[in-house]
């Protein structure tokens, strides 16, 4: 058998950018995403927890060392600008598998993005 368990997660992060009219997704900050194992182009679930609302969308790397969290296109009309969010990647493995696997969590500074 097999299973969806949680394989990253960027805990709370703030919105830095909304663009509606970009095609889509979601750009992090590339430190952030190397630090969490996200990689380019990977599905995220992304949780506003200021709203309640949550997405799913695919990854683009911003500028290294920027803070920058961007949702693009649709997914721009579920977050405001300063909304902190938390980032979530899954993985499919075996059963058996998943019961020893450890995710990769960061905590970012809040304010600024950045690792801490």
């Amino acid at each position: 058998m097999q299973v969806q368990v949680v394989k990253s997660k960027i805990h709370r992060v703030r919105v830095t950018e909304a663009d509606l009219n970009y095609i889509g997704s979601i750009t992090i900050d590339e430190d952030l995403m190397e630090g969490a194992n996200i990689i380019e182009g990977e599905k995220v679930q992304i949780v506003n927890i200021n709203n309640g609302e949550r997405l799913e969308t695919y990854t683009i790397k911003g500028p290294r060392g920027s803070g920058e969290i961007c949702l693009n296109g649709p997914a721009a009309r579920k977050v405001a600008v300063n909304d902190i969010i938390i980032i979530i990647s899954y993985g499919i493995m075996d059963f058996e598998e998943a019961k020893s696997f450890k995710p990769t969590l960061i905590f970012p500074d809040e304010t600024t993005n950045k690792l801490k």
